[in-house]
């Protein structure tokens, strides 16, 4: 049996007659691929360190840096609270967030490889702009181009991964895309450790250096292979196969290809996927996949972490180094995290990771909050010993969150989707988070500002109300077939309501006796 909740044997189609191999061709696709997710983590880990350079205030924001100097000993929750400095860090997410729709049409009809190239290259632009620029114009310029690309990338590479990869190991394969993203984080903390000390034009090398992972990414991506899903989709049949075989490494493929061609004659019957993600037989897909999951991944704070750990960690009464050397132990407890989720999670399954964690992460913000309520205030500095507890304890949060909301906030809801309206979904998922990154970005430092320690307090309410959300709602999706997963919703508990007339699942309830 394929796993993760079916009940019938029947209802499994032709996924019990699968075969596959890891091969070498298959390895060296989903590494290219996954690229991708380094253009989002670097830019994720690059923000925060050049928003808290000297160099970078003095060029942009003289006020802030006038004010930082002006309260250089005193730990201000309100130092670096300024909309139009969090504009500089948020544009790239609400351009993002537009660009994605018109990567859905290419995804859809020009292919998955074709969204990963248009967003290299646009990243590789809003790069060089960013590294150039002169004035606050060109840093936004800079930041549409780049925020285009990562729509097309974070909107492309997840699917190409799904569909990639054989269902035992999809969940390890799918997180590749967060470990690359996590790889750009850390590298883009350790460039901004180094070029702090480049005066005045370090800042400059830590944007510019967004060209090296888009550069990467556009090459790998015009030797990349088509995956077989979209060319079926597109009505590449053979080509689809002959793509198949070499991806699987054995000829015995006709069973998926069978499922690959069923699912691809339902997709072309749907004209407007968007519209039809709407129908009340999707409510499961886009209430858990499209809406739920990548705005409450937004909503455990992680990201607000992310964007201004070196400003935040600053603000708390660290110095401009020491904040730096801080943000970068976090983004090295990221990477580990993703190791540990990629070995475990087709083992124990999404839900563990995302309960788990979830419980350990509101323990982590409660003591943040509790923390900073006794310890921390305005004109007072941090005790070093605090201080450091503080880092512990933030390690701790991103240890949990790299190994359940991080990852498996992409993985989940690219697993969600019929083919039908699956590029549909995935921009619907894209949107979302996005819509969320940008507004964490631009409202956290003001909310630091006026909450204080009571943000934290906010963030760990939120995460218990998404772990119920989880709990509830998510049925068990590991070792599931991915063209399958929507069979999951006729056994269970609420969905099924939903689903239980529809002919595409081709069950009738039994007679009561």
């Amino acid at each position: 049996m394929a796993g993760g909740g079916f009940s019938d044997k029947a209802n499994l189609k032709r996924a019990h007659l699968y075969e596959y191999k890891i091969t070498n061709y298959f390895l060296f696709a989903c590494f290219v691929a996954a690229m991708g997710g380094s253009l989002f983590g670097y830019d994720l880990g690059v923000s925060g360190g050049v928003t808290s350079m000297d160099d970078f205030l003095k060029e942009f924001f003289p006020k802030i840096y006038r004010r930082k100097q002006a309260h250089l000993h005193e730990t201000d929750y309100c130092k670096y609270d300024n909309q139009l400095l969090t504009l500089f860090t948020s544009s790239l997410y609400f351009a993002g967030l537009i660009s994605t729709f018109g990567a859905s049409y290419v995804t859809r009809n020009k292919g998955r490889r074709a969204s990963i190239l248009v967003g290299a290259l646009s990243f590789f632009l809003g790069g060089v702009i960013n590294a150039a620029a002169v004035n606050i114009a060109m840093l936004i310029i800079g930041r549409i181009l780049l925020g285009a690309g990562i729509g097309f990338g974070n909107q492309a590479v997840p699917l190409y991964l799904s569909e990639m990869a054989p269902a035992k190991h999809r969940g390890a394969v799918n997180q590749l895309f967060q470990l690359t993203t996590c790889l750009g984080i850390l590298v883009a903390n350790a460039i901004n450790y180094g070029t702090d000390k480049i005066h005045p034009w370090g800042w400059r090398l830590s944007l510019g250096l967004a060209t090296v992972p888009a550069t990467l990414m556009f090459v790998g991506g015009l030797v990349l292979p088509e995956t077989p899903n979209s060319l079926v989709e597109q009505g590449r049949l053979e080509e689809a196969k002959r793509v198949l075989v070499k991806v699987r490494g054995t000829p015995n493929v006709d069973a998926e290809f069978a499922d690959l061609v069923e699912a691809s004659d339902a997709a072309r019957a749907i004209k407007h996927p968007f519209r039809n993600l709407l129908q009340r037989k999707n409510r499961p897909q886009l209430v858990l996949g499209a809406l739920g999951i990548p705005a409450f991944q937004q909503l455990t704070g992680m990201n607000s972490i992310l964007f201004y750990a070196p400003v935040m960690f600053q603000t708390l009464g660290f110095g401009s180094e020491a904040s730096l050397m801080s943000s970068l132990i976090t983004s090295g407890a990221l990477v580990l995290a993703t190791f540990i989720s990629m070995a475990l999670v087709d083992k124990f399954g999404r839900r563990a990771f995302f309960l788990e964690a979830g419980m350990e992460m509101v323990g982590y913000m409660v003591a943040v909050a509790i923390t900073l309520a006794f310890r921390f205030g305005e004109g007072k500095e941090l005790p070093k010993g605090i201080g450091w507890f503080l880092v512990i304890i933030i390690f701790l949060f991103v240890l949990a969150y790299g190994r359940s909301w991080g990852p498996l906030g992409w993985l989940v809801p690219s697993e969600l989707f019929p083919l039908e309206t699956r590029s549909a979904g995935q921009s619907m998922v894209v949107c979302v988070n996005l819509l969320f990154t940008a507004l964490i970005a631009q409202c956290f430092l003001v909310s630091l500002c006026h909450l204080k320690y009571g943000i934290f307090l906010v963030f760990a309410g939120l995460i218990f109300i998404m772990s119920s959300f989880i709990y509830f709602l998510l049925p068990e999706t590991k070792q599931v077939p991915i063209e399958e997963v929507y069979l999951l919703w006729k056994d269970h508990w609420f969905w099924k309501k939903y689903v239980e007339h529809d002919e595409r699942y081709g069950f009738q309830k039994p007679p009561t006796v």
